[in-house]
């Protein structure tokens, strides 16, 4: 079963490419919104995350989401089982 996956990212964050990067390298398909052009998503990862820092990447959806902050690996590797 593929999981729904969202990362929040800006154009020029560094951590946010190296997760575009892992992504592609594992053929992982996933929704990328900038927060830098869109305000009301911006509002959305906050309440998501309670963070402003980006990458927010978010596996699953509803209550069974899981909310990562940064580009943590193996915490994506986990999740996306």
């Amino acid at each position: 079963m593929n999981k729904r996956i969202i990362m929040y990212s800006t154009k020029t964050c560094g951590f946010c490419k190296a997760a575009k990067a892992y992504f592609s390298a594992n053929n992982i398909s996933y929704t990328e919104i900038d927060v830098g052009e869109d305000r009301e998503k911006a509002r959305e990862m906050i309440e998501k995350s309670g963070q402003m820092g980006v990458p927010v990447i978010v596996v699953g959806e509803g209550s069974d989401a899981e909310v990562i902050v940064g580009f943590d690996q193996e915490r994506i590797a986990e999740a996306i089982k």
